[in-house]
């Protein structure tokens, strides 16, 4: 029985299209020596703030944000990498330089940078190296994207405390990089953990996920029913 679960979670992430990519390159691909681009990154609405976290699948990451209080909106996208406007395609085959993540929209009088980067350490394993669960590649990795000097210092600060705390066993691998250009993914991203919740990869690994932060931070949630 349990090599039947085994083999169905395998044939369930196949058809999602999350899969460990079989090409040497997805997973072996350095985002060294790669040239970022140089376009300011697009500035938030009036009163609200942008945050840019990348921690895996952005299916999770989306699932997650979309229920705090103070977050407007969550973005499921590209960024990090040396082309403009890439594709989901691209962006799974390791060579953009790009890392799957969300832009997240929020109010900082309802909810501030620390209480979004609190949530981050604790919703994904940032101990893995380009890597999360079965999905391998540099598009996969752990990583912040400040959007200004001031998010810089609270997310260094940030890392730097939960790695002293030991919130994981290993070492924290997560990466600080420069803002970049924040491309929004395809529409059939957008939303998809809300649309999709019984879907096979959602049921398997976005679902536990979800599950996990609401648990953790039930004093934080949207005064919705889950």
């Amino acid at each position: 029985m349990n090599s039947f679960r085994y083999v169905m979670s395998a044939v369930v992430v196949l058809l999602c299209g999350q899969t460990m990519c079989s090409s040497p390159t997805c997973s072996t691909t350095s985002i060294q020596g790669m040239v970022p681009s140089t376009a300011e990154p697009e500035a938030a609405p009036a009163g609200k703030s942008f945050a840019v976290f990348a921690g895996g699948c952005f299916w999770c990451t989306e699932a997650i944000y979309v229920e705090l209080r103070g977050v407007d909106l969550v973005e499921s996208g590209y960024t990090g990498g040396h082309i403009k406007n890439p594709g989901y395609r691209e962006v799974c085959s390791g060579r953009t330089g790009h890392a799957e993540g969300v832009r997240i929209t929020f109010d900082p009088e309802v909810v501030s940078y620390q209480e979004l980067l609190d949530v981050f350490w604790r919703t994904h394993d940032p101990t893995t190296l380009n890597r999360q669960g079965a999905d391998v590649g540099t598009q996969y990795r752990s990583a912040i994207f400040p959007q200004n000097e001031e998010q810089e210092r609270v997310a260094r600060a940030s890392l730097a405390a939960a790695d002293e705390a030991a919130l994981w066993s290993d070492p924290i691998v997560t990466t600080i990089e420069p803002a970049a250009p924040f491309y929004v993914a395809e529409d059939n991203h957008q939303d998809y953990y809300a649309r999709n919740a019984e879907q096979g990869y959602c049921v398997a690994v976005v679902g536990p996920k979800v599950k996990k932060f609401r648990a953790l931070f039930a004093d934080k949630l949207k005064d919705t029913e889950h």
